[in-house]
């Protein structure tokens, strides 16, 4: 490449470098902290940062957790299957029922899965799971609400 051609492109990068610099930079709020929309990371942190963690013995089909109560801190009650096996869960609303809401699938080692949306605060309520895999491994699951 001749001299001129050269110092030509390296001139031309350079101003793109430059240029690129000079044009606005998008935001980014680290969790918790203050931005100009709202912060989701905030908002998750503070629902499921409440969960209460429970470990079922090994050999049984599930079982219950609760009876808790709905707050301001989620809209949904929300659960996550940390076992080795996938597991079923439901909502029962221990003041009007002791029936399910309906079941939700939660596979291995999940995520987190809403079982029940837009509840109310003050509600009260139990988390039920069943499954036939847990003669071999113990349930351990997570509930946020």
């Amino acid at each position: 490449m001749s001299m001129p051609a050269h110092r030509l492109l390296l001139g031309a990068s350079l101003s793109l470098v430059a240029s690129a610099a000079l044009l606005p930079q998008a935001a980014y709020a680290a969790p918790g902290t203050e931005s100009d929309g709202p912060n989701l990371a905030s908002t998750l942190t503070s629902c499921y940062g409440g969960a209460v963690h429970r470990v079922f013995q090994q050999g049984g089909w599930g079982g219950e957790v609760g009876t808790f109560t709905t707050s301001t801190r989620c809209a949904d009650i929300n659960v996550r299957n940390d076992s080795s096996f996938s597991t079923n869960a439901c909502v029962i609303f221990v003041d009007k029922t002791s029936s399910c809401n309906y079941w939700t699938y939660l596979p291995a080692r999940s995520s987190w899965f809403t079982v029940a949306t837009n509840v109310k605060d003050g509600v009260n309520f139990r988390v039920r799971f069943s499954n036939n895999f847990f003669q071999y491994d113990p349930l351990i699951s997570d509930t946020a609400y």
